[in-house]
C-alpha cells in the first residue's frame, strides 16, 4: 500500500499533476459523417428531462445521445473486420488501459502539410533520441489538430476530394501493430487514420492493422502540449459497453512535477 499512499500524497501536494486529455462533449463536438449509403455515428446531444420544474421539482437530469465513436473515444478490435474476433469494449483488460505515455510531436510537419503521414522512420528517430518505447506504451501523436476540436469545418478540413488530416502510412500502421511494446496509439484528429487514408493500401491501415493486431486507438485528444515526451502515465476510461465496438472515454495523464 505504500506506493498508493505515496501517490495520493503526491497528488495532494501537487507533485503529480492530473491533465485531462479529453475533448469536451458539446453540440459543437465534431462527429464522423460518412457518405451515403453508409451509416454515421450520432453526434452528441443533451436532452433535458427535468430542470427543477413540474417534470421534477427537486432535481435536474438529462438523457444523452451519442455514438460509440463520437468525441474522444476508444477504438477496440471488433470495430474493424480485421479484429472481428477480438475483444469488445467491456472485455478490454484493465491493465491495458493504464500505462506509460510517450509523445511524438509532428506539429511542424502537420502544419505545413495537412495530409502529413507518420512513417516508421519518424518513430525510429524518436527512439534514437529518447530510447526504446517502454513496454505497454501508448504512443500519442501531437499534430496541433486539437486547436480545431470544437470547429467541425477546420477539424475535418474537407474539400471536393475529401477530408485532409494527418495520420500514418500503411507501413507504420503495420509496424506499430506488430510492436510488442505498443498497447495503443492516440491522436488529436477525428479518427486514428489520416483523412485521405481510403487511398492507402489497405484502406484505413491504422484500423486494419492496429485493431486486427489487438492494439487500441484513441482519438480527439487534447493538451498533448502539456505532457512530457516521456514519463507520463495515461489512464483511459471507456464505458464497459457489452458488445461495444468502442466508447467515448475520459482520458487522463499523470505527470510528475518538480516543486
Amino acid at each position: 500500500m505504500t506506493t498508493l499512499v505515496d501517490l495520493i500524497g503526491m497528488l495532494r501536494a501537487e507533485r503529480v499533476e492530473i491533465i485531462d486529455l479529453t475533448n469536451k462533449l458539446t453540440q459543437n463536438t465534431p462527429s464522423l459523417k460518412l457518405p451515403l449509403p453508409f451509416g454515421s455515428p450520432a453526434p452528441f446531444e443533451l436532452e433535458e428531462i427535468s430542470a427543477y420544474d413540474d417534470r421534477g421539482p427537486g432535481w435536474k437530469h438529462n438523457n444523452i445521445h451519442i455514438g460509440e465513436h463520437t468525441g474522444t473515444h476508444l477504438d477496440v478490435p471488433i470495430h474493424w473486420a480485421s479484429g472481428r474476433d477480438g475483444d469488445d469494449v467491456s472485455q478490454v483488460p484493465l491493465t491495458r488501459l493504464i500505462g506509460p505515455a510517450v509523445v511524438l510531436d509532428v506539429t511542424a510537419e502537420a502544419t505545413e502539410d495537412a495530409d502529413f503521414l507518420v512513417d516508421v522512420h519518424h518513430v525510429q528517430a524518436w527512439e534514437a533520441q529518447h530510447g526504446p518505447l517502454p513496454p505497454g506504451a501508448w504512443l500519442l501523436v501531437r499534430t496541433g489538430w486539437s486547436a480545431y476540436s470544437q470547429d467541425e469545418a477546420k477539424f475535418v478540413n474537407r474539400d471536393e476530394i475529401g477530408p485532409h488530416t494527418p495520420g500514418f502510412t500503411a507501413a507504420c500502421a503495420k509496424w506499430l501493430a506488430e510492436s510488442p511494446m505498443v498497447v495503443g496509439v492516440g491522436v488529436e484528429t477525428l479518427g486514428i487514420d489520416a483523412g485521405q487514408a481510403d487511398k492507402l493500401t489497405p484502406p484505413r491501415p491504422m484500423h486494419h492493422f492496429l485493431l486486427g493486431g489487438d492494439t487500441y486507438g484513441i482519438t480527439s485528444l487534447q493538451n498533448l502540449d502539456r505532457i512530457p515526451t516521456t514519463g507520463a502515465v495515461i489512464i483511459v476510461a471507456p464505458l464497459p459497453i457489452v458488445g461495444g465496438t468502442g466508447s467515448p472515454a475520459r482520458v487522463l495523464a499523470l505527470v510528475e512535477r518538480d516543486n
